[in-house]
């Protein structure tokens, strides 16, 4: 028996082009929720991850130069700046002293091929509506390519699907939101249709070390990749200890059944586990999505399955316009790069410091990086005076950046003395200010909430508010 919706699907794939690996994986994703699975893992059936090795007790020897000479470095750079009101890529967004994501991590690996004699490439896992801006920006570093090895490749997209049928939607309104990326396990049947592993491997690059664009502490580590390499591990998986302020992030467990690393994320918790997935004392380890993969273990896994791996799923349920809550009820499949961890035999995971996870998910983050309790170092790496606080920004007033960057317009306050800040209300900040503390801003009890309020300049925000 055919499946009419999958075969609308496969044909709309075909019709743009989409690589026979990418296909593969859709038809797989489909298959499988068609059939009525969930997705879901549940903690019966794990069990915590529990002392990894530790990036603080590995060696720095010949080993580890070695293998370092031998490692490629990824950095996923398929995303708009959406979630904060931006069209263009969030790479290009401005972090500190004028420069972008983009920017730093560029800075960080030139630093690196000169401190170390490697050739060290980068390649950026663009999208369709990041590869053209981003590679503008590139155009400002020619050093940066190395040999032939192209600055990029292309993920792939996929068609949403109609909640009630299964059909690929169409919204011609803007046909555009006909489509959505297939989350970033795509990763793998895209590198694989790119031809780059080949390549790569014919270049002398054994390792591959990948990381997300906006995670400016994931700077690719010799002592890493030497442990890696003497490991044997097709795969593996840094992970760092949780936070509150990251408490709903993935998280390693063992599955029970049979050992295996396996990533769970949020999309994968029934409701009512969400108590045990947010335990940040019983899932002590939370996943970085910085990884490190031999290339020729992976090739001959990807080769031996058309070219893409059978990842989790996740199944992510929005309207076909994220903007309108009134049109149609769409699914996205998806699947998570860091899921391939239950694929390989072998995989491993090591536990590394936070600081090798800085991710910035929105403006509350962005506000911690550009503040006083980080410095830029020559290298263009950034180093914690302090541990970072827990910031929360009230997201009727800074979710956007066009939002934040009017609330701080001479720039963050000092937050090198603060445990927390939370804002509540439409707070504008004035030069000089200090955050001490657990700290916090809300309207009095006899204020109403609407309306701006400004902190002024050289002020003080502590437990009780704002103190001249």
């Amino acid at each position: 028996m055919t499946d009419q919706a999958l075969d609308a699907a496969v044909a709309k794939l075909t019709e743009d082009g989409a690589a026979p690996s990418v296909i593969s994986a859709f038809i797989d994703r489909y298959t499988r929720f068609a059939g009525g699975e969930s997705g879901y893992l549940y903690e019966s059936d794990l069990e915590p991850l529990t002392d990894p090795p530790l990036l603080d007790d590995l060696p720095m020897d010949d080993g580890a130069v070695e293998a370092f000479a031998s490692t490629a470095v990824v950095r996923l750079n398929g995303g708009l700046g959406t979630s904060m009101g931006l069209a263009g890529p969030k790479c290009l967004i401005t972090v500190r002293e004028g420069l972008s994501f983009l920017d730093i991590v560029v800075r960080q690996l030139l630093a690196l091929r000169a401190e170390h004699g490697v050739r060290l490439p980068l390649l950026l896992m663009d999208s369709y509506n990041t590869s053209a801006d981003t590679l503008a920006a590139l155009e400002a570093y020619p050093e940066l390519a190395v040999d032939d090895l192209p600055l990029d490749f292309l993920q792939s997209r996929e068609p949403k699907l109609l909640a009630d049928t299964r059909m690929p939607v169409e919204w011609p309104a803007d046909p555009a939101l006909e489509w959505c990326p297939p989350g970033h396990g795509d990763f793998y049947p895209s590198l694989h249709a790119s031809g780059l592993i080949p390549k790569l491997l014919d270049a002398g690059f054994r390792y591959l070390f990948v990381a997300n664009i906006d995670n400016l502490g994931a700077l690719p580590d010799p002592r890493l990749a030497g442990w890696f390499a003497a490991s044997g591990a097709p795969y593996a998986a840094e992970v760092t200890p949780r936070t509150e302020m990251d408490s709903k992030g993935g998280h390693l467990s063992y599955r029970v059944s049979d050992r295996r690393l396996v990533l769970r994320d949020t999309a994968q918790v029934t409701p009512d586990e969400m108590g045990f997935f947010v335990d940040t004392e019983r899932h002590g380890w939370m996943h970085c999505n910085n990884l490190w993969l031999d290339l020729q273990q992976v090739s001959e896994v990807l080769d031996a399955n058309e070219g893409t791996l059978s990842l989790p799923l996740i199944i992510n349920r929005k309207t076909v316009d994220p903007a309108d809550p009134d049109s149609p009820a769409v699914v996205q499949l998806e699947g998570a790069i860091g899921a391939a961890v239950e694929v390989f035999d072998g995989a491993q995971a090591i536990g590394v410091p936070r600081s090798r996870f800085l991710p910035v998910k929105g403006t509350a983050e962005l506000l911690v990086l550009r503040s006083d309790v980080y410095d830029m170092t020559a290298d263009a790496r950034l180093v914690a005076r302090t541990p970072a606080p827990i910031v929360q920004l009230d997201p009727d007033h800074y979710k956007l950046i066009e939002q934040f960057e009017s609330r701080f317009p001479v720039g963050p306050p000092s937050l090198v003395e603060a445990q927390s800040l939370r804002v509540v209300g439409d707070w504008t900040f004035g030069a000089d200010v200090v955050v001490r503390g657990d700290a916090l801003l809300e309207p009095m009890e006899d204020e109403a909430i609407a309306g701006p309020r400004f902190v002024p300049n050289g002020a003080m925000v502590t437990s009780t508010g704002v103190t001249s």
